[in-house]
């Protein structure tokens, strides 16, 4: 079982660096979410410029912030349900890095790496240790786990075991009884979140996170909010500009989601994105010499498509006697190292192993992208995140639930139209793009029509050859956008801001540092 790819952003430096995961305890989310808001963690004054009244106590909270290493980390309360903000409330874990020069600073800068299910938090370490020095001196820079996510208040699911049973799955079903099964387990799933996370697994909207970003805002006493998203994460700043588009102060947004594309568009897109990024790897691979795939790109490309389609039939062994090399996870393995150039040696190394029939490598790669140690523990709940997210975000595709019969005659009708663009992962993504239709939990929001009338000028940036949020998105966005300016990186890799372009990267710090609004359709 194989869901849709994260955009996440990440540093590839980390892979396969396996062993110090942390443990992901099986507690129902539903017992973590507090039945009444906290008196104390507010400080009742008048109700903020332009709060409802009903939120005001989320909006004035006093944050307690205490050192975590060399940041600063704190917890802050939001309502489970903005509709009823007299309700349950939930945890939003967030981390600060103070601006170096507070007599300069600017204000907040708030970033996201992307999923959904990618930490903030951790993206903070990731962030301030690639990005421009005087950026650091005058923001005080702020990830935060979006509600479900992380160190939030998690969105509880499947355990461990039955995680890995799920995971493990046929992506791309061939008889009739294995797509009985691949439905079965994305709507098993979304019912285990519901039984172990109660409200909260209908109340993870992206809406909903842009919602808490403007508390956040809030919470920190800026007037406008300045934000950094990738990947996904621009999801969530293109869904804040059209919410909060009087708010907006200076926006990036990097490796971008078109929020006017359909489920459907979103899966193909990505199915076409990540075989642009596969046929860029092998290229190089061949033009390097010594490649494991041989001296022809085309057929080293066919030779990708081969070993998945061998692991259907037959799993590689790997040094884990219990767990051999799935179809699934090679999927995972070998499209983890096409989000970064850095990746690919790793990624020839490990089909190297591969085609003399061990899977090891690409198996270390596939529990690298699933947050998965050697002892079977998940350090976080990203994997499930992802449908529970993206399920209620993209209703509109699927307005009413169809049964995992449906489904399978979509896919079926979808999979030629897939193949063509990717024939070695285009079947993996026509199956999965029917799984929001048998999602059983119910969105409690309405799609938005995003244009961010009145939000001054917000910066896009696509890179050309981004297989996780094809380049065609970016241009989407920027497009659709009433204020959009659209930066191009012509390369490889996923997003663009601190990938070693200095064109992308003088024209974002100049646009956050001086607010020098970049020239709207820049190459770089």
């Amino acid at each position: 079982m194989t869901p849709t790819l994260r955009p996440v952003r990440r540093p590839f430096a980390t892979m396969i660096v396996c062993g110090s995961l942390l443990l992901v305890g099986c507690t129902s989310s539903a017992d973590l979410v507090n039945d009444e808001p906290d008196a104390t963690a507010s400080s009742p004054t008048a109700s903020p410029t332009g709060v409802p009244e009903e939120l005001a106590t989320f909006y004035e909270q006093d944050v307690d912030w205490s050192g975590c290493g060399a940041f600063e980390c704190a917890t802050v309360e939001m309502p489970v349900d903005y509709d009823a903000p007299e309700g349950s409330t939930i945890e939003l874990a967030i981390k600060k890095r103070p601006a170096d020069d507070q007599g300069a600073r600017i204000g907040t800068l708030f970033i996201n790496p992307g999923g959904p299910g990618g930490s903030g938090q951790d993206y903070v370490d990731s962030f301030t240790s690639q990005t421009d020095a005087d950026l650091l001196a005058r923001y005080d820079v702020v990830g935060f786990d979006p509600r479900g996510v992380g160190e939030s208040t998690p969105l509880t699911c499947l355990s461990d075991e039955e995680l890995d049973a799920y995971i493990e799955g046929d992506p791309d079903p061939d008889t009739a009884a294995e797509a009985r099964g691949f439905y079965e387990a994305i709507e098993g799933l979304g019912n285990a979140c519901a039984a172990n996370s109660g409200d909260l697994a209908a109340h993870v909207s992206t809406q909903e996170v842009a919602q808490d970003l403007d508390v956040l805002r809030g919470i920190v006493g800026d007037a406008t909010i300045n934000y950094d998203g990738a990947s996904y994460g621009t999801a969530i700043g293109a869904t804040y500009a059209e919410l909060f588009p009087e708010r907006v102060g200076r926006m990036v947004l990097d490796g971008a989601i078109d929020p006017a594309l359909s489920n459907e568009e979103i899966s193909l897109g990505q199915s076409e994105g990540f075989h642009r990024a596969l046929e860029a790897y092998v290229a190089d691979c061949v033009e390097g010499g010594s490649c494991p795939l041989g001296t022809d790109a085309e057929a080293g490309v066919e030779q990708v498509g081969e070993l998945l389609d061998g692991l259907d039939a037959q799993p590689l062994q790997t040094n884990d006697p219990e767990r051999p090399l799935t179809e699934s996870l090679g999927f995972y393995g070998i499209a983890l190292p096409l989000y970064n150039e850095q990746g690919w040696p790793v990624l020839s190394r490990a089909l190297e192993a591969a085609m003399d029939g061990d899977g090891s490598v690409l198996l270390a790669i596939a529990d690298q992208y699933l947050s998965r140690d050697s002892n079977g523990n998940y350090a976080d709940n990203s994997t499930q995140v992802i449908y529970a997210v993206n399920c209620l975000d993209a209703r509109e595709a699927t307005p009413e639930p169809i049964t995992g019969e449906q489904a399978t005659k979509v896919a079926k009708q979808t999979e030629d139209a897939y193949t063509d663009v990717s024939p070695v992962f285009g079947r993996v993504f026509a199956w999965d793009a029917q799984s929001c239709g048998v999602w059983p939990i119910e969105p409690t929001e309405e799609p938005l029509e995003i244009d961010a009338e009145g939000a001054p000028p917000i910066v896009v940036i696509g890179t050309t050859r981004d297989p996780a949020t094809p380049y065609e998105w970016a241009q989407g966005l920027a497009s659709e956008l009433d204020s959009g300016v659209l930066i191009s990186r012509d390369g490889d890799g996923h997003t663009g801001y601190n990938m070693g372009n200095l064109c992308v990267d003088d024209a974002v710090n100049s646009y956050l540092l001086d607010d020098e609004v970049p020239e709207d359709g820049l190459e770089c």
